[in-house]
């Protein structure tokens, strides 16, 4: 089999190949160029797609005996991840990069360059389960050690995309025994920090970042009826549920604390409510896409996870008519996808990515439009404008 191994430059990636080539198929390295600048993208531990990780992803294919390659993205990242974050952004939203980067680049803009180039699979480094049916259907798993399991960012993988997908460290139970795959290799990346964070914020300061793509204008801070308590010298620095900094010229009727709910940029305001607030018991979008066949039932059971390494909240899940106006990019025109969850969610914010599960399996995901409060039953703004939170619901 002709295999592309995806090297980041990381220990995993490393490893993968690595496996993949004792498997016997025919693998071939490549590394993606995200930028073309030096220092837009994190250096060191914090990195995963520099100049020294090109290098190291270079090291360890000389190692195998692999062909090598550098395949420039730059500006598929630039428009699909970059240009997405500060939009979603101006809009009031709290995109993942990583989970965007994925779905646009490393298993669309990746995948069908290897499928165009004759490629049969392509092999990464995440830690993930691929269980194939014997209907011939390829489900996708949760890896076989919860904590570093990475099927979330995963979760937009389509049914066809996983048909080229190979993850050989999903049944690996600890990552320890992979660094130690890797020393016993002789590896370079054997001991190599993990990456975290946004790789295009070099310093980690996401508000100074923004604020040098997008205009900080003071504007007021509001509660949820829209009644003015302060000022905000720039709606974009702030995130759900944060407590300090709000310098409110006086405090609730009731002495409690008030928290972020979100912002709205059409009238620039930053909403602020009591924590009650914060909880969230259905979310809902109308974008999605289902990593297998559509579920067969119209509504079902599930999990629901809403960060990379949040819990995952049981719940029911609804495919049914959209509770406000269609979205122009709706994957079905006048419909959402619901999670009900047993639990309130908190610190939810529009734009996040919601996986749904079905035990260890991904059904699919969804970006999240609307978010239903647990404290009135009605649509928190969680980056909507609060006069039409009403409306919305």
């Amino acid at each position: 089999m002709k295999v592309l191994a995806a090297m980041s430059g990381g220990v995993d990636s490393s490893v993968a190949a690595a496996r993949a080539v004792d498997a016997g198929h025919e693998v071939v390295g490549v590394h993606l160029a995200l930028s073309r600048a030096g220092g837009t993208l994190r250096t060191g531990a914090r990195g995963c797609c520099t100049i020294e990780d090109a290098m190291d992803a270079r090291r360890v294919s000389d190692e195998l005996g692999i062909p090598f390659y550098v395949w420039d993205f730059s500006e598929r990242f630039r428009l699909d991840v970059v240009d997405d974050f500060i939009a979603e952004y101006e809009q009031g939203r709290t995109p993942n990069p990583c989970l965007r980067c994925n779905e646009k680049i490393k298993f669309a803009a990746l995948l069908d360059k290897a499928i165009d180039l004759g490629f049969d699979q392509v092999v990464t480094g995440h830690y993930a389960h691929i269980v194939d049916r014997p209907d011939g259907v390829r489900e996708l798993h949760r890896a076989s050690e919860e904590a570093k399991d990475q099927s979330y960012v995963l979760g937009v993988l389509t049914e066809e995309q996983l048909s080229y997908c190979s993850f050989p460290l999903g049944d690996t139970p600890s990552k320890v025994l992979v660094r130690e795959e890797a020393e016993q290799r002789g590896f370079v990346t054997a001991n190599k920090p993990d990456s975290y964070d946004i790789c295009f914020i070099p310093d980690g300061d996401t508000r100074t970042w923004l604020g040098g793509h997008i205009p900080m204008r003071p504007g007021a801070i509001v509660d949820r009826e829209g009644e003015v308590l302060g000022e905000h010298d720039g709606a974009v620095g702030f995130t759900i549920g944060q407590r300090k900094g709000l310098k409110l010229g006086r405090p609730a009727a009731d002495g409690k604390p008030r928290f972020v709910l979100g912002t709205d940029p059409v009238d620039n305001t930053v909403v602020v409510g009591p924590k009650e607030a914060l909880a969230i018991g259905e979310i809902a979008g109308q974008r999605w896409t289902w990593a297998g066949p559509k579920p067969a039932q119209e509504q079902f059971r599930c999990g629901v996870q809403i960060r990379a390494h949040g819990d995952t909240m049981p719940g029911t899940c609804s495919i049914r008519a959209a509770a406000n106006s269609t979205r122009p990019d709706a994957t079905e025109q006048g419909f959402e996808v619901a999670v009900r969850t047993d639990e309130p969610l908190i610190g939810v914010a529009l734009g996040q990515t919601a996986v749904i599960y079905e035990g260890t399996r991904v059904v699919g995901q969804f970006t999240i439009d609307r978010a239903t409060s647990e404290l009135d039953l009605e649509p928190v703004l969680v980056g909507a404008a609060a006069g039409t939170a009403k409306e919305q619901h």
